[in-house]
């Protein structure tokens, strides 16, 4: 670390985001509490527990001040909990998806899928290794290259998210398509708030959006432009997102 003195933790928006992601925690376990343990319950409580710790490790590998060994632990940590949150979010439509779809649609879905989400597992793997370098190294030389393997990561996340929304969007579609009596009553911005299609849908702009952000992405962990402070904000939508998964 620099000679500066150590921010304080909540100073920081990862503090923030940590917070955020622990309540999500709290209103989950609620939500459990109220209706019936599930795969699509215990999902939002699962990713918003990652979400809460990466945040924090965040702050103790890049901002506090302690041994270079264990500071390369967090990171590694981080970006373990990081990849367990943010491609855990996909999990949503795909449980939904495996009961909605059937036979060679189902299968076609799955397949690609796992395929894309390989992907995304192997680009955040080297995400890993070479920040953990560059903070064993005491420097950023490998900066613009772990920015540029973030546009793969986030770039394989909007894919993904895409995939999914494409079959969701087709269930809404022929949902629609059988209950035009009851959308015609009602106010139709209601009913697609409602739609759980919908909602889950819409994680693929966020995947898209941060992407096209962190590609102008210069320092780690630190959002210093216009671009970085706007992935930010794209971020602490993502690590609010599975309140309206609940």
């Amino acid at each position: 670390m620099s000679s500066t003195a150590t921010p304080v933790y909540f100073e920081l928006s990862w503090a923030i985001l940590s917070s955020v992601s622990l309540v999500n925690v709290f209103i989950g376990i609620l939500v459990v509490g109220i209706t019936d343990v599930a795969g699509l319950s215990l999902l939002p409580i699962i990713v918003s527990g990652c979400g809460a710790v990466a945040n924090g490790l965040c702050y103790y590998a890049f901002y506090g001040d302690y041994r270079t060994s264990n500071r390369v632990v967090g990171s590694v940590l981080a970006d373990v909990f990081w990849l367990a949150q943010e491609a855990g979010l996909s999990f949503y439509s795909y449980q939904i998806l495996l009961r909605l779809l059937r036979d060679r649609q189902r299968i076609l879905f799955v397949v690609v899928f796992w395929i894309i989400l390989f992907g995304v597992i192997v680009f955040r793997m080297f995400i890993l290794v070479n920040r953990a370098k560059d903070i064993a190294s005491g420097g950023t030389a490998r900066q613009n290259f772990i920015s540029r393997l973030h546009v793969g990561f986030f770039s394989g996340i909007a894919l993904v998210e895409c995939w999914s929304a494409f079959f969701l969007m087709r269930v809404f579609a022929a949902a629609h398509r059988n209950s035009t009596t009851v959308l015609y009553r009602s106010n139709i911005f209601r009913e697609l708030t409602r739609s759980t299609e919908v909602r889950v849908a819409s994680l693929c702009v966020i995947g898209v959006t941060r992407a096209v952000t962190y590609s102008f992405q210069t320092t780690p962990q630190s959002a210093t432009s216009v671009a970085g402070q706007l992935d930010r904000f794209i971020y602490t939508l993502e690590c609010m997102f599975p309140v309206v998964m609940m």
